[in-house]
């Protein structure tokens, strides 16, 4: 990300003279001391991004950026643990890569203090970064303040927007930071996500593909490939997770996969399955093409209205299926956008992908002694009852 602030002056000396002064100063902006959504003219370069980290060997790391017109890249020895120090506008910032933990992640979790809810970001940093710092997750600087909180993206970081790279390695760093203090933050993936990782590339941003892909010469997919520091970290994140009996995934559990048995392990173990499968396999492996569909936990809208030759709107029947199906008392879930947060189904499905656009803001689900609000943009709770 390059960030240019641009400052004019001008002075008028006697009737006939007017000399015009333009001072332009470019500064280096840390994400840790990003002023967001300030009153400050900035302007965006439009298409310098990174970092990205090539991760050549197990000691070995290329770290590269798109900046200035250029390629930009640097090479870093290392022991397990990756550090270094932005350098393309960024260089203020500290970037910490930990040792790859191949195991996935727990997918039930008890005893959370309160719970932070965010989602369908597409990109969108400084308003993922304002609603965050409104509902107290994170400090004026930008560092976790939350506690033993529980932060979840509930997918869809990816496309639209032009602030995907600097979205990611928040929340990269806000993971470790979060552990460090007792929390936890939960990256769950997303139909965009998949999309990404699988080379579908109709909702990425021009700046991504006529920037550092064409430039690099490396496919946008193969940013986040399994040997890409990011690449890797998403594909340790699960697609549904349940935190004190509240079920969070991207798009909704459809009654289909309840009639199918299939368990919350199931859905992970086969959706990460998809991730990297050729589609030549793809087409003819069940449940993996199934859980990739419509019907899937990617894709499903059957908690808002139907789809017409496909599904009908899920019932309260389906609804209670689906919950005691896997034990939760509530389901939390972005994907289908609504005009504001809301609870659905007298509060057993939260619905939280709302549009930025519209209200000028994210919003977000909080739950905290065993009751949810609405966080909105000016950071007041509205309790969901």
């Amino acid at each position: 990300m390059r960030i240019r602030l641009v400052y004019r002056q001008s002075q008028l000396f006697y009737i006939l003279t007017i000399i015009t002064v333009l001072l332009v100063t470019l500064c280096s902006v840390s994400f840790a001391s990003d002023n967001v959504l300030s009153d400050t003219a900035v302007v965006a370069v439009k298409l310098d991004d990174g970092p990205h980290v090539f991760l050549e060997t197990d000691s070995t790391a290329i770290v590269f950026y798109y900046c200035n017109e250029a390629i930009e890249s640097r090479t870093f020895v290392y022991t397990d643990t990756l550090y270094f120090s932005g350098f393309c506008n960024d260089t203020g910032f500290q970037y910490v890569v930990p040792p790859f933990n191949s195991e996935f992640l727990p997918e039930v979790y008890i005893g959370a203090s309160k719970i932070f809810a965010i989602s369908d970001i597409h990109g969108e940093y400084e308003h993922m970064a304002d609603i965050l710092r409104k509902g107290g997750v994170i400090d004026s600087d930008l560092h976790w303040s939350w506690g033993d909180g529980h932060l979840v993206v509930v997918g869809d970081i990816f496309d639209r927007g032009d602030k995907v790279t600097e979205c990611l390695w928040f929340i990269y760093r806000l993971e470790q930071e979060a552990r460090v203090l007792g929390g936890r933050v939960h990256t769950l993936l997303g139909n965009h996500e998949m999309m990404v990782l699988r080379g579908d590339d109709r909702y990425v941003n021009e700046k991504y593909l006529n920037g550092i892909a064409r430039n690099s010469r490396i496919r946008h997919q193969d940013l986040y490939s399994p040997d890409m520091a990011l690449g890797r970290w998403l594909r340790s994140k699960q697609v549904a997770i349940i935190i004190n009996d509240i079920l969070f995934v991207h798009a909704g559990i459809s009654p289909i996969i309840v009639d199918s048995g299939l368990t919350l392990n199931d859905l992970n173990c086969n959706v990460h399955t998809g991730i990297d499968m050729r589609s030549s396999r793809l087409a003819f492996s069940e449940p993996v093409k199934f859980l990739l569909g419509s019907l899937g936990p990617l894709w499903y809208r059957g908690y808002h209205y139907e789809m017409e030759n496909r599904y009908p709107k899920a019932t309260n029947t389906d609804i209670d299926r689906i919950l005691t199906h896997f034990s939760a008392k509530a389901i939390v879930v972005g994907h289908t956008e609504v005009d504001s947060l809301c609870g659905l189904y007298d509060n057993r499905i939260f619905a939280i992908d709302v549009p930025v656009d519209k209200l000028g803001s994210l919003q977000a689900l909080l739950w905290e002694n065993d009751h949810f609000y609405c966080v909105n943009g000016d950071g007041k709770l509205v309790p969901l009852e």
